[in-house]
C-alpha cells in the first residue's frame, strides 16, 4: 500500500469513527473467506459494514478521531463493524455468527462515545428489538393511568349505587 493510499484509508476510518454511533471490534482469525463473506452479508442486512483494518492504521485513525481508549482493542487480526442507525441489530448478528463460528471473537467496541468490553456487546445482543422496548415503556406508562381510570369509574359507580339505595329506602319509607 502506498503512502497516499494509507492516508486516504486513515481519513476514511476517521470519518467512519466520527459518524458511527457504535462499532464493534472483532478478531476474525481462523475464519475462511466464505465465512467472512457470510458475516459481511449478515451485517449488511442489519445496516452495518465490516472493514478489515491494519492495526497501525486503525490506531492512527482512532487517535485522530479522539478515541484513544480504543487503542488496546487493535491487536491481532482486526475486523471493525461500523453500525448504522440500529446499534443492536449488528451486535445480534455478530453474536449469532459467533455462536455458529467459534473462531470469531468479539473484543469490544465503542458505543455512543464510550468503550465497551466483549461482555457488554453480548449483553447488548440480548436486548429485545426496539419496537418491543417501546411497547414496554408505553405499557409501563399506561398501567398507572388505566388503574386510575378503574378506581375513578369504581368510585363514581359506587356513589351512584349508594344514591340509588338511599332513594329506594326513602321511596319505601314513604
Amino acid at each position: 500500500m502506498q503512502r497516499d493510499e494509507k492516508q486516504a484509508l486513515v481519513d476514511e476510518v476517521v470519518t467512519l469513527l466520527a459518524d458511527a454511533g457504535a462499532l464493534y471490534v472483532s478478531d476474525y482469525r481462523g475464519l475462511t473467506v466464505a465465512e467472512m463473506t457470510e458475516l459481511r452479508g449478515k451485517l449488511r442486512a442489519s445496516g452495518a459494514t465490516v472493514r478489515v483494518l491494519k492495526n497501525t492504521l486503525a490506531r492512527i485513525a482512532a487517535e485522530r478521531a479522539g478515541c484513544q481508549a480504543m487503542l488496546p482493542l487493535f491487536s491481532g487480526p482486526t475486523a471493525v463493524t461500523f453500525c448504522g442507525e440500529d446499534l443492536v441489530a449488528p451486535a445480534k448478528a455478530l453474536a449469532e455468527f459467533a455462536r455458529a463460528h467459534a473462531e470469531l471473537q468479539v473484543r469490544g467496541g465503542l458505543l455512543q462515545g464510550g468503550v465497551v468490553d466483549a461482555a457488554a456487546v453480548r449483553a447488548l445482543a440480548t436486548l429485545p428489538p426496539r419496537e418491543v422496548l417501546v411497547g414496554r415503556v408505553v405499557g409501563t406508562i399506561a398501567a398507572p393511568l388505566s388503574g386510575l381510570l378503574t378506581v375513578l369509574r369504581g368510585t363514581v359507580s359506587g356513589l351512584a349505587r349508594a344514591l340509588q339505595q338511599i332513594a329506594d329506602q326513602k321511596a319505601a319509607a314513604a
